[in-house]
């Protein structure tokens, strides 16, 4: 059956206005709001129905508004508790004592063939395929503690000789079980059907200490039956990429897949970066991946696409996700009503606790909003918003052509591939997030897990989640003690037009005195390393903002240096530039990985000042700006 999902209008254009110049003519439409009616027999809390799994690294990250009612609902949704652990006992293992679980594999249906061979893989989740990359001499480059700790691995597994050549798949890893996904998705909004893992391969899952489970995937291992004509394979600028920034993302605080460990093959990969037909040989590398899951919105979209025969299997996926990943939906009460109005015309309620399905996916929705909202605040471009790139767990997940925002500029895109129409832009993730997530309401549809009414309901809550977690978050940025609309809206105007560094203005806003009697030719004194080249019409811009500004900071009772520490905990110094990246590879590609390694230990600190290392939150170089550095294609 297949079941037409709406998605409302007034939930499009969830770019809030300031994204834009003054002189924009896009359209604004505010997430339009619910009135909820919650029946319950247990008391209520305040806690936020998308929390996400893992705990984020910083204390940056912002509190979620819990304006809404359906907030209540997580402690029905989400009180899930895994037994007692004995913090004091540290477990370390070796590689060998890994506890592998390998549930993907053993509950799910597989391909009976084991080649690589591409082809069209049907009435199958995953395909077994063996690592196939050829080393030589592979080399470990950089490793993360913290991931490692996830995995109770013992640290001084690092230093064994065969690390490499287990955690490149050149030598069999015990006891795992490797396998690529098969998953389908949309590619600048059109359905391109089946893509799959084409040069990634998950080793399995593992069971730590606390009964966590983890799946540890190879990036660049080899070929796959979803490979298509390409040779699954890694090369190190994307590799050192994507370490880089999974690590980075962790410790400012939003969910993200982790990464491992990244390894050099030895041997060397063409690659044609800019499509151009001028391929080269760059060196090759492996990133070992770690996720709670791998799953996509892609994973799902390819069965409902297969038509009758293959919906069962998005049942099965459905079901296998809720009871490993979301096992709060299975337990929760029955005797509770959880049931919102939906606002229709013919009043209807959905009730959350008559479907689990439904209940899934307007979590998936609000965790999806959360992220974006995340992304939006640190000016985090992902670049390649595809359903296929986009985690069930509300996980950044795929680093390829991603970029942060240096120069402020809502149409920013460091995605070659996405300039004609820049669909992935920065200003356009909020809208791309709600059209994936009705994309995966679709699915779930088609597959007759909810109906519209309950499809239409999780992307309102998209729409409520992302403007709450954005509001907050932009006023925790600003040492708001509440939203002001005017104020933020004129600000990020202003940063457009002069183009203004936007994590540097921000972290200097905090050395603001809220002192209404602070001269004219003193107010924006500040802010002068990030106002630059300003004529005096823009000066005189920048002074009324400030002037307002101050006015509203000075109105609460919270002290300057009390401002300044609460801001400059959610406003990092130090991101990810894409011009610091380059120079990490550049010097990568000659055998020098002491770059990389500096990058690891100031992204671990984002938040702190770090002295000695300022000159990495230096605005970038004029070389910063060349394609290949502040802008990359899909195959970087």
């Amino acid at each position: 059956m297949l079941l037409r999902v709406c998605c409302p209008s007034s939930l499009f254009n969830l770019r809030p206005l300031h994204l834009f110049s003054s002189t924009s003519k896009l359209p604004f439409c505010p997430s339009f709001r619910r009135q909820f009616r919650l029946t319950r027999s247990s008391s209520s809390s305040s806690s936020s129905f998308g929390r996400m799994d893992s705990s984020p690294a910083s204390s940056s990250s912002p509190t979620p508004v819990t304006d809404s009612s359906a907030d209540s609902l997580a402690k029905d949704l989400q009180n899930q508790t895994l037994g007692a652990v004995d913090e004091g006992v540290k477990v370390k293992r070796k590689l060998e004592d890994f506890n592998w679980d390998h549930s993907f594999v053993k509950e799910l249906p597989g391909d009976p063939r084991t080649d690589v061979i591409s082809r069209e893989v049907l009435h199958a989740c995953y395909s077994k395929v063996s690592p196939s990359v050829e080393v030589d001499d592979p080399q470990l480059v950089a490793w993360s503690d913290s991931v490692a700790e996830l995995l109770d691995l013992d640290p001084k597994e690092f230093e064994r000789p065969d690390f490499p050549l287990m955690l490149s798949g050149a030598k069999p890893l015990p006891g795992a079980m490797p396998y690529a996904q098969c998953y389908g998705g949309h590619q600048f909004g059109m359905w391109a059907g089946q893509l799959g893992d084409g040069r990634a391969l998950t080793l399995g899952e593992v069971l730590n200490s606390k009964d966590e489970r983890w799946e540890l995937q190879l990036k660049g291992a080899g070929r796959t039956p979803y490979s298509r004509f390409a040779d699954g394979l890694a090369v190190l600028r994307s590799s050192i990429r994507e370490f880089l920034c999974s690590e980075s993302m962790h410790c400012l605080g939003i969910p993200t897949t982790r990464a491992l460990c990244l390894l050099t093959t030895g041997q060397d990969v063409t690659r044609d970066m800019f499509y151009d037909g001028n391929p080269k040989e760059e060196p090759g590398a492996i990133v070992c991946r770690v996720s709670q899951s791998f799953l996509r919105f892609g994973s799902y979209q390819i069965h409902a696409s297969r038509g009758k025969e293959d919906l069962d299997i998005v049942r099965k996926l459905a079901d296998y996700a809720i009871r490993h990943h979301f096992p709060h939906i299975e337990s929760m009460d029955r005797s509770d009503s959880l049931s919102f109005k939906t606002g229709d015309e013919d009043d209807s309620v959905v009730d959350l606790t008559s479907n689990k399905y439904a209940a899934w996916i307007v979590e998936i929705a609000e965790r999806t909003a959360t992220l974006v909202a995340r992304w939006q605040g640190v000016g985090f471009t992902h670049g390649v918003l595809n359903t296929d790139n986009m985690s069930i767990l509300g996980q950044t997940i795929d680093y390829g052509p991603f970029g942060f925002l240096d120069a402020f500029d809502p149409s920013y895109t460091p995605n070659t591939t996405d300039l004609p129409g820049r669909r992935y832009c920065f200003a356009n993730q909020p809208d791309i997030g709600l059209w994936n997530i009705a994309q995966f309401s679709k699915t779930l549809a088609v597959a007759q897990l909810i109906n519209q009414k309950e499809a239409n309901y999780a992307m309102e809550r998209y729409g409520d989640k992302f403007m709450d977690e954005y509001q907050a978050i932009m006023s925790k940025k600003l040492g708001l003690s509440k939203y002001n609309k005017e104020v933020i809206s004129k600000l990020l105007n202003n940063m457009s037009v002069d183009k203004v560094d936007y994590t540097n203005f921000f972290r200097l806003l905090a050395n603001v005195k809220a002192n209404p009697n602070t001269p004219e030719n003193e107010l924006l004194k500040p802010l002068k390393a990030v106002l630059l080249d300003i004529g005096k019409e823009r000066k005189e811009a920048w002074i009324k903002w400030m002037r307002s500004y101050i006015q509203e900071v000075g109105g609460s009772e919270v002290s300057d240096e009390e401002r300044k520490a609460r801001m400059d905990s959610v406003n990092p110094k130090y991101i990810l530039r894409n011009y610091l990246c380059q120079s990490a590879i550049d010097a990568a590609e000659q055998g020098d990985f002491s770059e990389v390694i500096n990058l690891i230990r100031l992204m671990k600190r984002p938040y702190e000042e770090q002295p000695g290392m300022e000159k990495y939150a230096r605005l970038p170089p004029a070389w910063a700006y060349r394609p290949g550095v502040c802008m990359l294609s899909c195959s970087s």
